[in-house]
């Protein structure tokens, strides 16, 4: 999958939600989509290959891509297996879009709901980040 080139991921950071469990992965994508709709590059996955509670390096990297934009994308996890295999995830990426990646120490449901209104706004990665970060 290549990144997007749409004019909203040129505009907006984009957001990740990674959890062990899909459920909460989807629910926290409706809820975040219901508060800012599509002006937010968004994508979240969870569970296993098996659909069982965990995480998948591939399923994160597929994310990675659909909610890409040149301005950066947050990336927010549930627990440490989450953080470890998203941190897998953005080291296969190219060099030149590692460093457009931030894993924010957030909540992830109060977490992705900020860091995307924040976005939505226009806001920087950095500031993104400490808006979900600030959720806590």
């Amino acid at each position: 999958m290549s990144p997007s080139t749409s004019p909203v991921s040129a505009r907006n950071v984009g957001i990740v939600i990674v959890s062990h469990s899909p459920h909460v992965a989807r629910g926290a994508e409706d809820m975040v989509r219901q508060m800012v709709g599509e002006s937010v590059p968004l994508a979240a996955c969870g569970g296993n290959p098996d659909g069982g509670l965990g995480t998948d390096v591939a399923a994160i990297s597929a994310a990675l891509d659909t909610a890409w934009s040149d301005r950066g994308v947050a990336v927010l996890v549930d627990l440490g297996g989450a953080e470890m295999n998203a941190e897998m995830a953005v080291e296969m990426l190219d060099e030149s879009r590692r460093d457009r990646i931030r894993i924010c120490n957030a909540a992830v449901v109060e977490g992705a709901v900020m860091a995307a209104t924040e976005a939505s706004m226009g806001s920087a990665l950095t500031d993104v980040c400490a808006a979900a970060e600030d959720a806590i």
